[in-house]
């Protein structure tokens, strides 16, 4: 049985997988990812007894490999994350919310990189109880991500306890319960909380699904995985689905500036569109 010291990848098995990852899921890996590439695909390779990677990477250009070749972007683009993550961005959506209040409308939301589900469910806690406290608030979010495997995770609601380490004590109260016994060392998203939201799967470089319009839109810490064209390109079909005087949340360390012409910064990570007075 071949096993990961057995197994080398040359330049030009990752220059294949390269140019497929980017024409099927728009991410540009760059030249020095290529151990990352061996260390996720080596089991699939080794699990359907491929001679080399190389015979791998050519059995997922067949049409009859579909479900391969999603097994394959699912693990190369499987990231970690976690609760509560860039909790400025919390404080941000409560104040959309009481204005949402105001206006006496619902409030949308997409998460369109929502990953194994730890910020949507974020965004639904700090939603629900402030809705718990009294305020006549309305909201419904989607969850969408690329990977067909994350999104059963997310709709498990289950994780690790280090996922909830910057979850506000008060939070994690009230929307997670403690596994015990054989689930020690993990938490379980209240099943209430689990039930108001909604998953998809949704990649994002292709053409979107009818849905919308969102208030607010989650689309953190996926742009860097980027390049420029691709980067516009989905950025402006997400602003699509942005309802004016919407907000888009990028990962605070992201930029869009010379991304989209018509955004304005209104924090960092936080971007709406320019009105046509002030462009």
């Amino acid at each position: 049985m071949l096993t990961v010291h057995t197994l080398t990848m040359s330049d030009q098995e990752y220059a294949q997988i390269r140019d497929l990852l980017y024409r099927k899921a728009g991410i540009a890996l760059g030249p020095n990812k290529k151990p990352l590439v061996c260390g996720r695909l080596f089991k699939r390779v080794d699990a359907l007894k491929m001679p080399s990677y190389g015979a791998y990477f050519s059995s997922l250009l067949n049409e009859q490999s579909a479900g391969e070749l999603k097994t394959a972007i699912d693990l190369l683009t499987t990231n970690e994350t976690y609760f509560y993550r860039e909790a400025a961005h919390f404080a941000q959506l409560q104040a959309l919310a009481r204005k949402a209040v105001e206006r006496r409308e619902p409030l949308s939301i997409w998460s369109a990189a929502s990953s194994s589900g730890e910020e949507i469910y974020t965004i639904a806690m700090v939603l629900q109880q402030m809705a718990d406290t009294g305020l006549p608030l309305r909201w419904d979010i989607l969850g969408s991500d690329i990977s067909s495997r994350v999104l059963e995770t997310a709709a498990r609601g289950v994780y690790p306890l280090d996922r909830v380490q910057k979850l506000p004590e008060d939070l994690l109260r009230r929307y997670c319960l403690k596994g015990s016994g054989p689930a020690a060392g993990s938490v379980l998203v209240d099943k209430a909380l689990r039930r108001k939201v909604r998953f998809t799967s949704i990649n994002l470089i292709e053409p979107l699904p009818p849905i919308g319009p969102f208030d607010v839109i989650f689309l953190r810490n996926v742009l860097i995985y980027f390049d420029l064209p691709t980067k516009q390109k989905v950025v402006r079909s997400i602003l699509s689905r942005l309802r004016p005087g919407g907000v888009l949340f990028v990962g605070m360390a992201e930029s869009l500036n010379g991304v989209v012409g018509e955004l304005q910064a209104l924090s960092p990570g936080a971007y709406t569109v320019r009105s046509e007075a002030s462009r």
